[in-house]
């Protein structure tokens, strides 16, 4: 990758700026932030940086309840004024709802700058919302049409991980990618969290709603295709079926060995040609999603079997997780001669294993934000001090901020969503407020979240308008007091 090419592609796809913002082709106009009744209710220093009211794409009367309740808590103004702008940002720009031809609430998500819906950003942008859908049926209405959108998505192509809103015709931006490319299909990346991400989100809302109606025919297809898609990338007979090459001097956006990438032992783990980054693997077995694999196959077969009384498939998802979980145990832990037992990032099965965390959800210090292991478990507890430190070769620390980054934007650079990641996983109420602190202090006047920052400058940043950043920062804060650790946040300087 030449220092050309980089400064291309976060012009294009990062808009690394310092100052300005434009979203969703309005600029943001400065007025007061208002609470219930008009009345101010946050110093008038801070300036509101949602959409005006007429600009928004989505209203939930459920959402702006939470924003004024948690106004009205924090005393802590530059903490308020952020999650006023950031818990709405993904229905204030980014969510497009409508109703199919047979009626069926559908929803197409932007990622915020870039104009196509990720199956693994769409359905982390919503997920903070599913808590609040029995308070508003048009947001739950809404949640569904996410849901609905995403299983006929997996339909159309299992290996994709970006859509286009319906067909453009000759293709998009990635139409010369060497692949099998649909005029449906922004991208045509192959990551095992694309597949898992929706199945999440689903099982959430039913639990949520009781509400079952997204569970038809073209559940029961996406279903059978992720079985279909998870067996073939096991690659017991072979290479598989996916392939994937790009004209590019990037070689993450690549896949090696003539399309087909490295190879692996088949030994029952689950082959990812990209990371949730969307950049290529090194070793094909990436543990996290393999692990968030295992929980969404067990989550898909309570709901074929309580919903769709389809024992038979829900019999499959779980043989399936069994084998992959057995596999996990097997080649997943590393005996790291510093940290103990860990969990390595990336295996092929051959005994070979990457040692490295990214930033990019799932993550090793993800996974029990995602439920795939518990914070308690000591393999994972290594992990985390693994990661978190300077023999993680993606971990920065700089004047500013440290963090994890990865190799999507590279040296000295980690990611904002890192810091939200490990104070999601953390029961140490300093370390908590250390991360919200570093937060707050670097959004560099802005008011909202980033892909990355410099780690000795963080008004050097890629993403002014990175929607699912922007609403899991609020999804902290509003765990945060949820979990009664208002006075926590109060306490930050």
């Amino acid at each position: 990758m030449t220092n050309n090419n980089n400064i291309m592609r976060i012009t294009r796809r990062s808009f690394l700026r310092s100052t300005g913002m434009v979203f969703a082709g309005f600029s943001i106009a400065p007025s007061r932030l208002l609470g219930q009744n008009g009345k101010t209710a946050i110093g008038a220093i801070y300036k509101d940086n949602r959409p005006a009211p007429a600009d928004r794409l989505f209203r939930s009367d459920a959402v702006e309840a939470q924003i004024r309740r948690v106004q009205g808590l924090l005393k802590n103004e530059k903490l308020a004024w952020m999650f006023t702008n950031c818990f709405p940002n993904t229905i204030d720009t980014t969510v497009h709802f409508r109703h199919d031809a047979q009626g069926r609430p559908d929803t197409f998500v932007y990622t915020g700058d870039i104009h196509a819906m990720w199956l693994r950003d769409s359905g982390a942008q919503v997920w903070p919302y599913v808590q609040l859908a029995n308070q508003d049926a048009q947001l739950k209405e809404m949640i569904a049409g996410v849901i609905n959108r995403q299983f006929l998505s997996i339909n159309i192509d299992p290996y994709a991980n970006a859509f286009n809103d319906g067909p453009i015709e000759g293709g998009g931006e990635w139409k010369s990618d060497y692949t099998a490319m649909k005029d449906e299909l922004h991208e045509r990346k192959w990551e095992i969290d694309s597949l898992c991400y929706p199945i999440r989100l689903a099982y959430q809302y039913w639990k949520t709603t009781g509400d079952t109606s997204v569970f038809g025919e073209e559940w029961l297809k996406a279903v059978q295709t992720i079985l279909a898609t998870f067996r073939d990338q096991q690659r017991k007979d072979g290479k598989g079926s996916y392939r994937f090459q790009r004209r590019t001097e990037r070689q993450l956006d690549t896949m090696s060995n003539d399309g087909w990438g490295a190879p692996v032992k088949p030994v029952g783990l689950i082959a990812s040609a990209f990371r949730p980054s969307d950049d290529a693997t090194t070793f094909l077995f990436l543990i996290p999603s393999n692990f968030f694999a295992v929980n969404v196959l067990n989550k898909a077969a309570e709901i074929l079997t309580s919903v769709n009384h389809r024992a038979d498939l829900a019999t499959q998802c779980k043989a399936l997780a069994d084998e992959v979980e057995a596999a996990l145990k097997q080649y997943a832990i590393y005996d790291h001669p510093k940290y103990g037992k860990i969990y390595a990032y990336e295996v092929d099965g051959f005994g070979n294993q990457l040692l490295m965390d990214d930033a990019n959800v799932p993550s090793l210090l993800a996974m029990p934000y995602l439920g795939l292991v518990d914070a308690s478990d000591p393999i994972y507890q290594n992990t985390r001090r693994f990661v978190w430190s300077e023999d993680n070769p993606y971990f920065f620390r700089g004047k500013a901020v440290e963090g994890i980054g990865g190799p999507h934007i590279g040296y000295d650079m980690p990611w904002p969503m890192s810091l939200m990641m490990r104070a999601f996983t953390s029961t140490d109420n300093q370390e908590i407020k250390s991360c919200v602190k570093l937060l707050i202090d670097n959004e560099a006047g802005t008011g909202f979240m980033h892909e990355s920052f410099h780690k000795d400058d963080t008004t050097k940043f890629t993403r002014s308008w990175f929607a699912w950043a922007n609403t899991l920062f609020g999804e902290l804060i509003l765990k945060l007091v949820n979990e009664g650790k208002v006075d926590l946040l109060n306490s930050i300087p």
